[in-house]
């Protein structure tokens, strides 16, 4: 397999740093970018060169996309793994988090895709990864914005997928369940969440969620999986990384009743009522 020029937005931490680091390794020339690389060194220790990105500035994003390709040419694949989350109910989310959310996880994606499919087109090849979420095919309490920005990411890497066939660019859409690892600082909750009529429901469901990711997969699996997609000549359109019960979610979300699995689904995060 050639070494391939990658560019991986959303680096710092979490699942972004460890398919930077799995890449590097796996012989890629990595550009790994994110806002907090800002004045440190140029180089990682892993070998993929850092770049000051921040996904929700148009400006910032076409800067990481020139750099990388002054320094290797043209771009193979874009790994999006950027994303925040806010905890709370849809009710108790205002259109400043909601946007904030949107922006970082979806806006972002959309701003470097159109970066690099120039290039891509023009050399007859490319891959766009996008990460969604096992949250991309179903929903949970207390988890409103990041859950439409999940939504958004799969329909639309849909029609990139149909509209970008024809100059031989892939779309694989990631679906990773809980890892653990994540920061916490893309973790704030709603302004309103502790005070309001949920209080005691999201209590209870970011309990829940919080357990979930402290036993979630590590990592590096999700990263492995991340440079076979890159490896292969004809990647899938989407790959799942998730533990067997989450599996098993999205599979009886499209199989049971919505009344029955919005049951259930509450009844695992709420227990109160």
């Amino acid at each position: 397999m050639r070494p391939k020029t990658i560019l991986v937005a959303g680096a710092s931490s979490g699942l972004g740093l460890a398919v930077a680091q799995a890449l590097a390794r796996a012989g890629h020339r990595v550009f790994a970018g994110a806002r907090s690389f800002a004045g440190q060194p140029e180089i990682a220790p892993e070998g993929f060169v850092r770049l000051p990105l921040d996904v929700t500035d148009a400006l910032s994003a076409q800067r990481a996309v020139d750099a990388a390709r002054a320094r290797a040419g043209e771009i193979d694949a874009l790994i999006y793994c950027a994303a925040r989350i806010v905890l709370g109910a849809c009710e108790d989310t205002d259109t400043d988090e909601l946007r904030a959310v949107l922006e970082t996880n979806f806006l972002g994606l959309t701003t470097l895709t159109r970066a690099v499919l120039p290039g891509m087109r023009a050399q007859g090849r490319g891959l766009i990864v996008p990460f969604s979420s096992i949250n991309g095919l179903l929903g949970i309490p207390c988890t409103g914005a990041y859950v439409a920005s999940k939504h958004a990411i799969e329909g639309w890497a849909e029609c990139l997928r149909m509209e970008t066939r024809p100059w031989g660019i892939g779309v694989c859409v990631v679906r990773p369940g809980d890892h653990c690892g994540g920061s916490a600082a893309y973790r704030p909750y709603a302004r309103a969440a502790a005070t309001s009529a949920y209080a005691g429901d999201f209590a209870q469901a970011v309990s829940a969620i919080a357990r979930d990711e402290a036993s979630g997969l590590p990592p590096d699996r999700l990263a492995r999986a991340v440079v076979r997609i890159v490896g292969r000549k004809r990647p899938p359109a989407q790959i799942t990384v998730a533990k067997a019960d989450q599996r098993l979610a999205a599979w009886l979300h499209d199989l049971l009743p919505v009344p029955l699995f919005s049951a259930i689904i509450r009844g695992y995060y709420i227990k109160n009522r």
